[in-house]
């Protein structure tokens, strides 16, 4: 398989040694240096790309690369406020597309972990719930997307929660994240139920890139040959 990077630092880095293991091709790499290479010629030698830049260009930049008709893989956060602008494009140009906010593997079962305890916990009144993410300080956005996720899933149960808040001091109706920088921690994320009595908490903790990388490089091998938009639960088979 035949590989664009749109985003060439350390995750793309990452990628890339990963397909490589995996025995396949990264035809283009684009970065803000060469950005204007961003072209039709050059896409065209790829099956797949993957894109992994920052808030203010992912969104542009997946609206050309649907536009080339190229399947996409994105991990970009900071720009999910446009998805419906982005899903509208996918369907007039019957395009390929998958978004995950983490790719690790272990993040996507600890997803399905973190719906399950949230349904088990909302019975029982006298638990508060909280979430709190650490990453790197080179991390553009806060929250990370991963904990964006996991607040959504947990107010998809806690209906009383009617947003999600930063790093303030919330009120009934709001669901606290708190977000540290700390290097040179790739991300650990961590939702505790908190009472009188005692505290429920269940942490995922991530040692390196590789098992955002490993997913998706999984997600390309997944979408090469298919049209429609889709998850890493699609990939997983969860």
């Amino acid at each position: 398989m035949n590989i664009a990077l749109i985003g060439y630092g350390k995750m793309g880095k990452a990628i890339e040694a990963v397909a490589l293991e995996r025995g396949h091709e990264v035809v283009l790499k684009i970065d803000v240096s060469n950005a204007q290479e961003l072209n039709a010629e050059n896409i065209g030698k790829a099956d797949v790309a993957i894109e992994f830049t920052g808030p203010h260009t992912a969104f542009e930049n997946l609206v050309k690369l649907i536009g080339l008709g190229i399947p996409v893989v994105s991990g970009s956060t900071g720009w999910l406020e446009k998805m419906p602008e982005l899903l509208d494009v996918i369907n007039r140009n019957e395009g390929t597309f998958l978004y995950a906010s983490n790719f690790s593997i272990g993040v996507n079962l600890f997803f399905e972990l973190n719906k399950k305890l949230a349904a088990l916990m909302h019975k029982h009144g006298s638990y508060s719930v909280s979430l709190e993410e650490i990453h790197h300080t080179e991390k553009k956005d806060a929250p990370s997307g991963t904990a964006i996720t996991l607040a959504e899933q947990v107010m998809e149960v806690y209906t009383e929660k009617a947003k999600w808040v930063n790093d303030v001091v919330p009120r009934p109706e709001e669901l606290l994240i708190t977000s540290k920088r700390i290097d040179p921690a790739p991300g650990t994320h961590t939702i505790t139920y908190s009472s009188e009595i005692d505290d429920i908490a269940i942490t995922h903790t991530a040692h390196n890139r590789k098992g955002f990388a490993l997913g998706a490089v999984l997600a390309a091998e997944f979408i090469k040959d298919r049209k429609g938009v889709f998850s890493m639960k699609d990939v997983l088979d969860l």
